[in-house]
C-alpha cells in the first residue's frame, strides 16, 4: 500500500483531525497515525484505547509534507476513511 496516496485520498475524501491535542479529544476516531518522532508516541496507545495506532516511518515534517501541509504533523486521527484504504494500516 502506498501510504502517500492513501493519505492524499483520506484528506480529500474523508475526515481527519490533525494535531495531538485535537486527536485525543476525538471520540469517533477509527485509527490514529503517529509520526515516528512524536514525543508521546510510546504512551499514545493509552490515549487510543482499543483503536489502532499506525506509526508512520518518517518524522512529523515528513508526514506534514505528504499531507501537503506547511507544518509538521505529529498525530492525526482518521474519523472517516472516505474512499481510501487507510484503515488497512491499522490491522
Amino acid at each position: 500500500m502506498d501510504i502517500a496516496k492513501e493519505l492524499g485520498r483520506v484528506l480529500s475524501t474523508g475526515d481527519v483531525c490533525i494535531g495531538f491535542k485535537e486527536a485525543i479529544k476525538t471520540d469517533d476516531a477509527k485509527m490514529f497515525i503517529v509520526s515516528n518522532n512524536c514525543h508521546t508516541r510510546q504512551c499514545f496507545s493509552e490515549f487510543a484505547g482499543d483503536r489502532p495506532v499506525f506509526v508512520y516511518g518518517g518524522g512529523s515534517v515528513d508526514l506534514g509534507n505528504i499531507c501537503k501541509k506547511p507544518f509538521g504533523i505529529s498525530v492525526m486521527a482518521v474519523i472517516n476513511a472516505g474512499s481510501s484504504n487507510i484503515l488497512e494500516l491499522g490491522k
